[in-house]
């Protein structure tokens, strides 16, 4: 690839031309859920496939523009016969572009400003219809479409070899964390023991909001969020901080590095382990491990969702307390080596799989990055 024009300069060989000359657009046609007849025929519509049907109405292939609501404006790409939905526009002519340059083209078009509704967003085609849009030769639309759709397919290779090892850890779990497998050389009997007798349980407040002493001292503050957002086992910072004086003045605790911070109101048995002291909400009860290893607890504690809800009070929303769980009882290892064993195991899954999803979000940061250089003509091919 190479760089040969300025930003603001048409590219050399490129057309200046509107978007309804570039590709004919068209509202999708009705389809309610009682007229679908079982099929193959994917039904597409603002958000992208929203089931099958048994009749075409273009041969494909196909690009779909969202027409309205949080899919305003999203690019679809269908290879072969589909159901354009009334939710949605599509290309009926081409007008002899590459159909898959096409579809990067309209996918990387900000429509935001092209809203034609109100409060609920529309794209109209007409609207559009005049857009400036500067394109090149057919066949460097092909080149281009080329080199996104193999970055394309890295994506989705990557994608399915994520979800592989996930069910492959999953699996795991379920048979490491059960005794069902045992690990070479471990022979000692499992036992059944309570979560008290293993830990430490301890609870959350938090300080009054209204007295600004209290907030903003750099004590880590945990809240369901700043669970339900990580993206790995471990918890290093957290969005909000209080005070040592809000500390002292609220029923939050200081919950040791090492320990499994749990929710346990509305959102139930999310886990993570903190990295540093830090207090949470009162969404919370806190694991401090005294009798287990704290990766063990908390990966056995990540497969007690279910039964944890199963558990739950409350009728506004569900809610576990320290009383269920002091007698709530986990069948583990006797001896912490093989406790420490097995979640050495699973880590090192974890550890993989980050490393996966890593480069996977690499790859989607250098696709997003040939999109803009390609399909401006800032960056041609060679």
């Amino acid at each position: 690839m190479s760089k040969d024009h300025k930003a603001d300069q048409t590219p050399a060989n490129w057309s200046t031309l509107s978007l309804g000359a570039f590709v004919s657009l068209r509202r999708g046609h009705d389809l309610t859920w009682r007229d679908r007849k079982d099929g193959t025929i994917p039904v597409m519509g603002a958000g992208g496939q929203n089931g099958w049907h048994s009749v075409e109405i273009d041969k494909g292939p196909g690009v779909i523009l969202g027409r309205s609501g949080a899919s305003f404006g999203q690019a679809y790409f269908v290879a072969g016969p589909y159901w354009p939905h009334n939710t949605a526009l599509y290309v009926t002519c081409f007008n002899d572009n590459d159909p898959k340059f096409v579809y990067y083209y309209l996918y990387h078009l900000d429509f935001s400003r092209h809203n034609s509704g109100g409060a609920q967003q529309s794209l109209n085609r007409n609207f559009i219809a005049p857009i400036k849009v500067i394109v090149p030769s057919v066949d460097e639309q092909r080149d281009i479409a080329t080199a996104l759709s193999d970055v394309d397919a890295l994506l989705e290779e990557l994608d399915r070899l994520i979800a592989k090892k996930r069910d492959i850890k999953q699996a795991s779990m379920q048979q490491l964390l059960t005794g069902k497998t045992r690990l070479s050389g471990f022979e000692g009997e499992w036992e059944t023991r309570t979560l008290s007798s293993i830990s430490d349980i301890r609870s959350g407040g938090t300080p009054s909001t209204s007295d600004s002493r209290l907030w903003n001292g750099g004590i880590s503050w945990c809240t369901p969020t700043d669970i339900t957002s990580l993206n790995s086992k471990y918890l290093l910072k957290t969005e909000r901080t209080i005070s040592q004086q809000g500390l002292k003045s609220s029923s939050a605790e200081l919950i040791p590095a090492g320990s499994t911070i749990m929710t346990s109101r509305a959102t139930i048995g999310e886990c993570a382990i903190n990295r540093t002291p830090m207090a949470t909400n009162q969404g919370f009860k806190n694991l401090i491990p005294t009798e287990v290893d704290s990766e063990f607890l908390y990966y056995i504690m990540t497969m007690q969702k279910d039964r944890l809800i199963s558990l739950c009070t409350g009728s506004t929303f569900l809610e576990i307390g320290k009383k269920q769980l002091d007698g709530y009882e986990l069948f583990i290892p006797s001896s912490m080596e093989e406790q420490a064993a097995i979640s050495s195991i699973i880590s090192d899954m974890d550890t993989e799989i980050q490393a996966l999803e890593q480069r996977r979000s690499k790859t989607a940061e250098l696709k997003q990055g040939m999109m803009q250089e390609l399909l401006t003509g800032r960056t041609r091919l060679v």
